[in-house]
Order: C-alpha cells, then sequence, then structure tokens
C-alpha cells in the first residue's frame, strides 16, 4: 500500500466535495451536506487539514480540523471530519490521518485534540478508544444556521 499525504489545498477541492457526499451518506445525513466547490475557493484561507492519496493520486480519505478555545482547558484542534472511503478502510489510512491531526495539534501547542462520533459507529468508538481517547455520551449538538452566507 502506497499512500501519500498532503495538505489539503485547492487542487483537492472538487474530490473533497464527492468524498464530503460520500461522508453524508454514511452518516445518514445526506441533506446536511451544502458545501460546494465554489464555497471552498471561497472560504480556502480556513481549510486545514489532510488528505490521503493512493498510487493512482485518487482522494482515499481526508481528515478536516481548525484551532478552538475552550474555556475550562484553553487551546484545542477540533477535529471536523475523518474518512476513509469504504473499499480503503482497514489499511490504516485512518489512523495515520488522526496522527497528522495530532501531530499538528502538539506542534501547536494544544491542550488537546476533540471530535464527534455518531453513537451507532461502533468501530470508529473502538478505533478511537484503541487510541486512548475518552468518548462521552453527555453532550448534543447545537446547530444555528446562518441562512444569510
Amino acid at each position: 500500500m502506497n499512500i501519500l499525504f498532503e495538505k489539503i489545498n485547492e487542487e483537492h477541492f472538487e474530490a473533497l466535495i464527492a468524498l464530503f457526499k460520500e461522508f453524508a451518506l454514511f452518516e445518514k445525513l445526506p441533506d446536511k451536506m451544502m458545501n460546494s466547490v465554489e464555497k471552498m475557493h471561497r472560504e480556502k484561507d480556513i481549510i486545514q487539514g489532510y488528505v490521503a492519496k493512493d498510487r493512482y493520486n485518487h482522494i482515499v480519505g481526508y481528515v478536516t480540523f481548525f484551532f478552538a478555545y475552550y474555556t475550562w482547558s484553553g487551546k484545542a484542534l477540533y477535529m471536523d471530519d475523518l474518512y476513509i472511503r469504504n473499499e480503503n478502510r482497514g489499511q490504516g489510512i485512518g489512523t495515520k490521518l488522526i496522527h497528522k491531526a495530532i501531530e499538528y495539534a502538539r506542534s501547536h501547542e494544544c491542550y488537546k485534540l476533540r471530535w464527534q462520533v455518531s453513537d451507532w459507529n461502533e468501530p470508529a468508538i473502538a478505533f478511537y478508544k484503541s487510541l486512548g481517547a475518552s468518548v462521552d455520551h453527555v453532550e448534543m449538538n447545537c446547530d444555528l444556521l446562518m441562512n444569510d452566507y
């Protein structure tokens, strides 16, 4: 397995949108996927993360993240998504991508890396616990959409 990891850049946007849609289907929330290539180009300055490419230069997974500040603990990196195409799972790509996020957080002196996992996604929960992450069932998502943007 020959996988190359690159920081996300504009040349990846089209392939990433396809993977974002795939991930939304996996999460059983396809109607929540509102992003577009055009929107990514407008917002390129704040997109952070890595892509994983196979030997054919196809993107087979990605991790996205951003800085956050938590009043109880301080600076953190929030991992928004970690996704690997179904046919590429089980090859260690997800482990390498999350370690890219962990390294990024450490190199920027973050107190923690935080993310969410769906309560039905038992393989992901087991994977995250194997990394030493604690998984709680305390918080729920609250989204207030700004439709004027």
